[in-house]
């Protein structure tokens, strides 16, 4: 067989790492070429954006190492078991890769992930190798996200943190029951010893602001972590729960949900559900709601039947929806809590909906230009020229969001 090109390993292992969900460079020290040694930056301006297969905008090379993987994990298109076209980078291609696009501006960093190959501490070695070679080396000063693994050594973890600016482990499934079931090679244990140990050494380096020696960056943009949706049986409200505890016990930055979709193939073991992409929009919404909105899961999950979110409206406004006893709400004199609450009104909106109302009263026509939707808004507010009057207890208020001939679909991934 011939040895793959550059380009025919970058085709392969860009297309397998688009299952991995990966993050901006927000969040991450603020470094400049202009004001010290040294390419690149991880400040957003002059960034050219590429657009990934599925549509997603990213200015991030993400990519795997290799896709070769002596795990057999089910749920995963890169499995040992999978009939799919394997390649593998070395580091100093990698590295070229990331230099050559960043001074073409096509990027502002670096997302890796990989397979395991050989055993974890070899892979993480190759891909720590990576980052220290583009800091070291080469003044890299863009943005670094290292997809880390588990089970290795705690040191390699480490050391990544000192070149990465955000590292993340992978908490995989919903449940322990799942992971045993779907990926016994993989241990719940190790995973959770990881993220503790990784927020221990976080924590470590943050130092305090009275120090007058400020200690190494280590992960300056924190720890992140990914989780499979549908590939079990888990529910909205467990994988919420889940998600709740991980955000209190290990300070993550973000928890991201990936939807399942089996390829099928001779080698799959699962059988052939697609849960739709909008279950994963919803979680991300319901996320949201809770991180910032001051909502908590059960009023959430409250909002659907059975434990999971409705796929045809959004958290907020099916929440809403089932709580119309709390609207309409007076815009120039509710609280801040209360008008988070109303479908349709962001955080800024209210910032700014609380300073302007300060020197005068709101009308319906100020909201509508603070808002995207005041379509949305109308139903559950009062304002000093409006008022909806019943129609927020209308029995068909839904209708007005949710057109009666359409219903949630999944959408094709390929």
């Amino acid at each position: 067989m011939a040895a793959l090109t550059v380009q025919q390993k970058l085709a392969i292992l860009s297309d397998a790492a688009k299952y991995d969900a990966s993050c901006a460079s927000s969040g991450s020290e603020k470094r400049n070429s202009l004001k010290s040694k040294g390419i690149g930056s991880t400040e957003g301006s002059g960034i050219c954006h590429a657009y990934a297969p599925d549509g997603r905008c990213i200015s991030l090379l993400k990519i795997l190492l290799t896709n070769f993987c002596i795990y057999d994990c089910i749920y995963c298109v890169n499995r040992s078991s999978s009939n799919v076209a394997r390649a593998r980078f070395s580091v100093e291609e990698v590295v070229t890769l990331t230099m050559d696009f960043y001074k073409r501006n096509y990027i502002e960093g670096l997302f890796l992930s990989s397979g395991i190959i050989r055993n974890s501490d070899h892979t993480m070695e190759e891909m720590v190798a990576v980052a220290r070679k583009l800091r070291l080396e080469h003044g890299f000063n863009g943005y670094i996200h290292l997809k880390t693994i588990p089970d290795a050594s705690p040191l390699l973890i480490e050391e990544a943190g000192l070149f990465a600016d955000r590292l993340s482990i992978n908490i995989e499934l919903p449940t322990d029951l799942s992971l045993q079931a779907l990926a016994p090679e993989k241990d719940a244990r190790d995973i959770r010893r990881s993220m503790g140990h990784l927020r221990a050494k976080i924590e470590a380096h943050r130092g305090e602001a009275k120090d007058r020696a400020k200690p190494k960056r280590f992960s300056p943009a924190g720890q992140s972590t990914q989780m499979i949706v549908g590939a079990d049986g888990a529910s909205d409200d467990a994988i919420l729960g889940r998600s709740e505890n991980l955000y209190g016990n290990y300070q993550l930055k973000r928890v991201y949900y990936s939807a399942f979709s089996p390829i099928p193939d001779s080698s799959s073991r699962l059988p052939l559900l697609k849960p739709p992409l909008m279950r994963e929009h919803r979680l991300y919404q319901a996320d949201w709601l809770m991180r910032f909105y001051g909502f908590e899961r059960r009023e959430i999950v409250a909002g659907g039947e059975a434990g999971m979110l409705d796929l045809a409206v959004d958290p907020k406004l099916a929440w809403a929806l089932k709580h119309r006893e709390r609207f309409p709400v007076d815009v120039n004199r509710a609280d801040r809590e209360l008008l988070l609450r109303v479908p349709g009104l962001g955080t800024k909106a209210v910032k700014r909906i609380l300073s302007t109302r300060r020197h005068r009263r709101l009308t319906l026509g100020d909201v509508a230009k603070l808002c995207q939707s005041v379509e949305k808004v109308r139903p559950f507010l009062v304002a000093s020229d409006w008022s909806p009057g019943h129609s927020t207890d209308r029995e068909n208020l839904r209708f007005d969001f949710v057109p009666r001939d359409t219903t949630p679909r999944q959408l094709a991934l390929f």
